[in-house]
């Protein structure tokens, strides 16, 4: 009997973050899409690939298309919008018990 596991995602929507590894190694990019069960995520811009498709309702046109495909969440880090730099996330409570993401470099909220 498998058991689930939980995964931990620092990666959110809409959060700006840098390339580590692989071939957009160094570019930035805006998260459009988390995948928290295969520890994915999708940057607007990066890590495109080609896909043949057939027309449809949907999409008249056929043929060759271009798309991002999902990155690896270890090949992306957050760019911390204060210090403006790739940084590891740590987590904070706040008094009224809420639990935030911070900067672990500036100590800022990373979590409006």
């Amino acid at each position: 009997m498998k058991t689930q596991q939980l995964h931990k995602c620092n990666v959110k929507k809409n959060d700006q973050v840098l390339v580590i590894a692989g071939k957009e190694l160094g570019k930035k990019g805006k998260v459009l899409k988390v995948f928290p069960k295969s520890n994915r995520v999708i940057v607007e811009g990066l890590n495109f690939i080609k896909k043949s498709q057939r027309p449809s309702q949907r999409s008249q046109k056929g043929g060759i298309i271009e798309k991002e495909a999902p990155i690896h969440l270890s090949n992306v880090m957050v760019i911390c919008a204060r210090c403006n730099a790739p940084t590891r996330i740590g987590r904070s409570e706040l008094q009224d018990g809420k639990r935030v993401r911070v900067c672990k470099k500036c100590g800022e909220l990373l979590d409006k």
